[in-house]
This record gives structure tokens, sequence and C-alpha cells, in this order.
């Protein structure tokens, strides 16, 4: 699949691309259904990989694993793309010009098709990324990276892309906010104080998508992750060197 394809699926209004991140606490009014359209899965995937039978009955404070994948899930090349998840216009904010956002460029860095990754936030590493998966259901370590801050500090768009989350409803994560760029690849920034973009939101990249916080963390910090196809890669592969 070319990176052309990938842009015209990122920009097509019925595109709602899958997200496998994370688990998502279920809140009073959500339904499977609600749940699934809003992740952009399919009801039925995300009851099977749960364990979810008929007629499908959920409560206030349960846990549904989005990571998990179904017996029932279908991939099937160039098929219709599921519906779109309902979303309001929201006016671009600016990216930002702060010189101190520049890079020196990683000779080793993955930058996929045509995606020049950027620091999201320029504070030093607290913690690397270290993730193990088993079974493919069970996981150990560190899925990104932890970067230190101030409360309030910016956090940028690491790439442009389309804003498919932002909310504090995944457990573990505080306010966060997950951003796809492409068919294949997703950037997410975990424990922000406030999120500044809204789902179906355009973003640029170096755009300040967040204020850098401690929601769901023991100190201010941003915990930055890049996914490919769902899966957690290290993001140091793809960032450029500092």
């Amino acid at each position: 699949m070319t990176g052309c394809h990938s842009s015209a699926l990122l920009h097509d209004p019925s595109y709602n691309p899958p997200v496998y991140f994370g688990t998502h606490v279920v809140q009073r009014g959500d339904t499977l259904y609600s749940i699934a359209r809003r992740y952009g899965r399919e009801f039925s995937e995300l009851a099977d990989a749960n364990a979810i039978r008929a007629p499908y009955v959920i409560h206030p404070g349960q846990k549904i694993n989005l990571e998990l994948r179904g017996r029932t899930q279908k991939i099937v090349a160039n098929s219709t793309p599921p519906r779109p998840v309902h979303r309001s216009n929201v006016t671009e904010s600016k990216p930002s010009n702060n010189p101190g956002y520049s890079v020196t460029k990683n000779k080793n860095a993955k930058n996929i098709k045509d995606i020049n990754w950027r620091w999201p936030h320029l504070g030093p590493i607290l913690a690397k990324y270290s993730y193990a998966s088993g079974d493919g259901k069970s996981s150990l370590g560190n899925k990104g990276i932890d970067i230190a801050g101030a409360l309030g500090d910016p956090v940028y768009a690491a790439a442009s892309g389309e804003v498919v989350y932002s909310g504090s409803g995944l457990l573990g994560y505080g306010n966060l906010v997950i951003i796809t760029h492409d068919d294949r690849y997703l950037s997410a920034y975990a424990h922000n104080r406030r999120n500044l973009v809204t789902e179906g939101q355009q973003v640029k990249q170096g755009q300040v998508i967040a204020e850098l916080g401690n929601t769901g963390a023991d100190r201010p910090k941003l915990h930055f992750e890049i996914r490919r196809d769902g899966q957690p890669t290290d993001p140091l592969k793809y960032l450029p060197l500092r």
C-alpha cells in the first residue's frame, strides 16, 4: 500500500481507523456498539475478544480491552471503510514556531511512508521503551517513552494527522490524545493536564495539542507511544537525534 493511498484514506471522511490501544472503562450510557464505533472496531470482534456474549450487556466500571483481537476480526484489502464516528467541525490552531522544537536528524530513524517524526516534548527521558509481549494478551514493560516536564508545558504533535481520540476513558493513561498518521501508524500522548484538540480534528506537525500534566501518573510527564498496526514500537527508532 503506497503512501499516497494512505494519505487518501486518512482524508476520506468515511474512514474511521481502528484503534487497538489500551483499556476502555465503561461509563454510564456506554454500549458495546457505541464503544466499537468510537474506536473504529466491529462490535462482534470486540465482544469476542473480551468474551462478552449476546445480548452484549456491559456495566459502568467494566474494563474493555481494546488491544485484544477476536477470532471474528476480518481484514480485507481495499474493502469499504467502516462508517465514521460523528464528529463536529473544529477550527485548527496554528503549528508552533518554538525554535527549540527543531532537532538534528537521526540518520538511523525510520521515517516510514514520508512520516518525518518530531519530538513531542524536549524534556529529559525518564523511562525508555521496554515492552515485551508473550502470548499476545499479556504484556510487560513500557509501551513507549516517558519524558519529564513541568505542568503546563506544551505537548506537540509528532507528525501531521487526524485526532481519533481525545479523552480520559482509557485506563492508566489519564488525559490522552491519539493521532492517526496513515492507515498503519498512530501516536499517543498521555497524562496531559489538558487536551487542546478534539476528535476528528486535523493537526499539523509541531502544533500544540495538549498541556503536559500528571493525570494518571505519579509526577508531571509525557508518556509518548508510536504504534504500527496497533502494536507498540520503540519511539526512539523513529524520532530524530537530539
